[in-house]
């Protein structure tokens, strides 16, 4: 499940391996852009926002997708056998050197460079962008005192790059409840700074530890570890819904947390 770190390795990969180099032969696989031919033109860079990565080219075109729970993309030499099965992949991009295949790739578009805010303009401070920044993000997640905590987090409009995962560690490591209402979470900016670090120090290695430890099962204080004890304290892990269990930015999704450590 790709969050924002994930996100932001990936675009890195993308732009070390593609940027600067013409693209010789392009098949995007999706029933509205399978006309569009991005071959002759030169990738100028890519860029991760929130959990988005934006491809941009020479003559000021966008390639924009969205990972969410399962997409990916690899990097592979030409000739080389692909992991992905053929029906998964969306994008195949081919320069001279490097075949980036695209699988399972959501909410793809092709947009002008400069129009690239009518898909990412909603989205909070990245915290992991340049744009990021710690008191717009509190103001954001204040703005709605009543919500709960642990939606507010995930909702990219107040800040872009926490998932489920980085949800429940850093309410594991600030002592909050998810179900606590924002307004009632004693130091906000301390909650964001921890989230912010937390990503920070995932950004650049696969092996993603809120912990500081790589050891297998320890590596996380609560996410999946419904029914394991708490690494702190002891008490069994308990995971349960949060949300309102229909689509939107308050779906319902498990939350992972430690009854002891965080009180209700």
């Amino acid at each position: 499940m790709p969050e924002g770190d994930v996100v932001f390795r990936t675009a890195a990969r993308l732009h070390a391996a593609l940027a600067g180099h013409p693209i010789v032969a392009s098949d995007l696989r999706h029933p509205r852009l399978a006309l569009v031919d991005l071959s002759g033109r030169t990738v100028t860079e890519c860029v991760p926002r929130g959990k988005h990565i934006m491809l941009r080219l020479s003559d000021g075109l966008t390639l924009h997708s969205h990972l969410k729970m399962d997409g990916s993309w690899w990097i592979y030499r030409p000739g080389q056998r692909w992991r992905t099965p053929g029906h998964q992949v969306r994008v195949v991009l081919t320069t001279d050197d490097v075949v980036a295949v695209g699988a399972r790739l959501h909410d793809l578009e092709v947009v002008r460079t400069e129009d690239e805010s009518s898909l990412v303009g909603h989205l909070g401070p990245d915290l992991l962008g340049p744009d990021w920044d710690a008191d717009e993000a509190v103001r954001r997640l204040a703005a709605t005192p009543e919500r709960p905590i642990g939606l507010a987090l995930l909702d990219q409009r107040n800040l872009a790059g926490i998932g489920n995962l980085y949800r429940a560690e850093v309410l594991f490591l600030r002592g909050v409840h998810p179900a606590t209402p924002t307004g009632e979470v004693a130091d906000l900016p301390a909650l964001v700074k921890t989230a912010q670090r937390l990503l920070y120090a995932n950004r650049s290695r696969v092996e993603q530890s809120t912990t500081g430890s790589l050891i297998r099962g320890q590596e996380r204080y609560v996410y999946g570890r419904r029914g394991r004890p708490c690494l702190r304290c002891g008490t069994r892990i308990t995971a349960e819904p949060l949300g309102s269990g229909a689509e939107g930015t308050d779906a319902e999704r498990t939350v992972f947390y430690c009854t002891n450590c965080q009180p209700a």
